[in-house]
């Protein structure tokens, strides 16, 4: 397949006649501000005097920008009887869209998570895509999906398909969108070629399958060339701009891949040759002070950079040896989730309550329970902030460290100088600590130097990985802890997890009819309570606020235990977990599904979401309410 802009048989590539604008032959033209707004007067969506002036103050400026840009500058907003967006603002994005329609193109938003970067360069160069601002978003055998927001210049599309000999499909896309990723696609596109381009072959090294080439050069790519700067810097602003949670760079047989966790879901961003991987994988691993020689084993480290807006934001770094090279993730933290308060971590008022009880003791041990990725960690290092004043010390123990906070003294767990969770608490015992959080009880040791802590006057958070809040009863019994000791010292269990919340720009209300419903019935929700379902629910849609998932951010659900009386009783007896449970209903506990079930009837969330996530509780478990 020919490339446009490098193939002899286009002449016109290169830098166009005229001094920059490329010369329409017949009917080949470029929009014209007075044409677009006499259509915005034609379909009622603006009056025919601003529209006038507007013109007016363009041509005096001798503006050159492209019309709907200047249209969405005066930030009009479309009558009710307008036939198109009635009563809403015209921004850049409902133009486009609107303007679309009026020319007969499918409109398309450019998303880059699923843009082929590779493929880029295949179709035509980068000179040839500013000469007619257009930029390929999709290419197969049969045809190419070219983005554009000049529907009249069709110069170049005759052309295009002489050479490659596959159908043109044009879309219309929003113009300052095409403007910035002409530039991103094909500067990261051209980074990534240069940097495979600067050698032959590739290194074995690390690799489990090594391929001999005889007569490769097999040359290793420097860290600091300028090439894999780019690409690593590229990538982190990307992600941030993504509201990506982690970056996985992942090395393989054939070609590397690099993903983003966003909101829960994994979403493969773009391939990348092997060798490009891993010296992207050293730049990042200088960055993060690791030792780059060493690819036998795990290190952790960490980065602290800036976004474009200025924002400081810390990476936590991971890398691990693989068949096929080091695998690097990357957890993003924003700084400014420590300071969260507990309602926008999705704590009802309840709840809020609850946790604000157990947390206010001045001695005893809060756990929070959960698997990996359940947001424990921002729930206590939201609540240590609200707690850590000037008349208290906040000592943690942490295994990583997840982020630098000033108030707090944090300490990391180091096994290679025997320095664990258990010495780590011995150790703050002797700080003269107020409070003390632990980040995670794994063995028998950690849970006795806890409980001591707890037992001569401190308040101890720590975390547990169990599926709910009386399992973490039973776990720390498993371990050995005496059951009079665990009555002595824990105030209560907090058991969560995340679920995706929906859009709320798109969000779409149905009614409720099990019957006709496909998905989850609402009474396997809130099972074992007999509820009856809301009226109505909220579906996800999809829009370009959310990337058309439908869904936006995550908020937690929350299952709070506090002991009580009848729980130490159950407890001291040997009960079991169904009996600890049914007092826990008692004392006012509310299962994860109900919480979830909460959230949905209030339009946060879906019935599949909530399902996904929480555990189902047994219906002889709890009472009937």
């Amino acid at each position: 397949m020919n490339s446009a802009g490098d193939s002899k048989s286009s002449p016109k590539v290169g830098a166009p006649a005229g001094g920059g604008t490329a010369v329409a032959s017949g009917a080949d033209r470029r929009l014209e501000l007075a044409e677009v707004v006499a259509a915005l007067v034609e379909d009622a969506m603006v009056a025919a005097e601003p529209a006038r002036r507007l013109v007016e103050a363009r041509r005096m400026a001798g503006s050159r920008r492209h019309p709907l840009v200047d249209i969405a500058d005066e930030k009009w907003r479309a009558p009710p009887d307008a036939r198109a967006a009635p009563g809403q603002l015209l921004d850049l994005e409902r133009l486009s869209q609107w303007y679309a329609a009026r020319c007969g193109l499918p409109y398309r938003h450019i998303d880059p998570l699923r843009i082929n970067f590779s493929n880029i360069h295949q179709v035509m160069s980068s000179a040839y895509a500013e000469r007619f601002h257009i930029l390929p978003l999709e290419v197969n055998a049969r045809a190419v999906t070219i983005a554009t927001a000049e529907p009249h210049l069709r110069e170049w599309e005759a052309e295009l398909q002489q050479i490659m000999r596959i159908d043109i499909q044009r879309v219309f896309v929003n113009p300052l969108d095409l403007e910035r990723y002409i530039v991103e696609f094909y500067t990261l596109a051209d980074a990534v070629r240069r940097a495979a381009a600067a050698g032959e072959g590739r290194s074995g090294l690390g690799n489990f399958e090594q391929l001999v080439e005889i007569g490769a050069g097999n040359r290793q790519y420097d860290a600091h060339d300028q090439h894999i700067v780019n690409i690593v810097d590229w990538l982190w602003q990307y992600a941030f701009d993504q509201r990506a949670s982690d970056i996985h760079i992942e090395p393989r047989r054939d070609s590397g891949t690099v993903r983003f966790r966003i909101d829960g879901v994994l979403h493969q961003v773009y391939q990348v040759p092997p060798t490009v991987v891993a010296a992207m994988t050293s730049r990042i691993k200088i960055l993060g002070r690791m030792d780059v020689i060493e690819k036998r084993r795990p290190q952790d480290g960490r980065i602290k950079t800036r976004t474009a807006s200025g924002t400081e934001v810390e990476l936590r770094l991971s890398t691990l040896p693989t068949a096929f090279g080091e695998k690097v993730v990357m957890r993003i933290f924003d700084p400014e989730v420590v300071v969260k308060d507990l309602a926008e971590l999705g704590f009802s008022e309840a709840d809020r309550t609850r946790w604000g009880q157990m947390t206010a003791s001045p001695h005893g041990i809060v756990l929070v329970t959960g698997p990996t990725g359940s947001g424990k960690t921002t729930t206590l290092y939201s609540t240590l902030k609200a707690l850590a004043t000037d008349e208290v010390n906040v000592c943690t123990i942490e295994d990583p460290i997840e982020m630098i906070e000033p108030a707090f003294n944090q300490m990391q767990v180091h096994a290679a100088i025997d320095l664990g969770f258990p010495q780590g608490v011995r150790a703050l015992m002797r700080q003269d600590p107020d409070i003390i959080m632990v980040g995670e009880i794994r063995d028998l040791e950690t849970a006795e130097m806890a409980i001591q802590a707890a037992l001569t006057g401190h308040l101890v958070l720590s975390t547990l990985h169990t599926n709910d809040a009386v399992s973490a009863m039973t776990r720390l019994i498993d371990l050995g802890v005496p059951p009079y000791l665990l009555n002595a010292t824990i105030l209560g269990v907090m058991a969560q997890r995340l679920v995706r919340t929906l859009c709320r720009t798109c969000r779409r209300r149905v009614s409720y009819d099990s019957r006709s419903r496909s998905a989850v019935p609402w009474e396997e929700l809130v099972r074992p309570w007999v509820s009856q379902p809301p009226l109505s629910l909220y579906q996800p849609v999809g829009c370009l606020d959310c990337r058309m998932t439908g869904f936006r951010g995550r908020s937690g659900i929350y299952e709070v235990m506090v002991m009580s009386d009848d729980i130490r009783r159950c407890v001291s007896a040997g009960a079991d977990m169904n009996s600890m449970r049914e007092q826990a209903f008692r004392g006012g506990m509310k299962s994860l599904r109900l919480s979830g079930a909460m959230k949905v009837a209030a339009g946060d969330t879906t019935i599949e979401e909530v399902v996904q996530v929480a555990p189902q509780v047994v219906a002889a478990d709890s009472p009937r309410t």
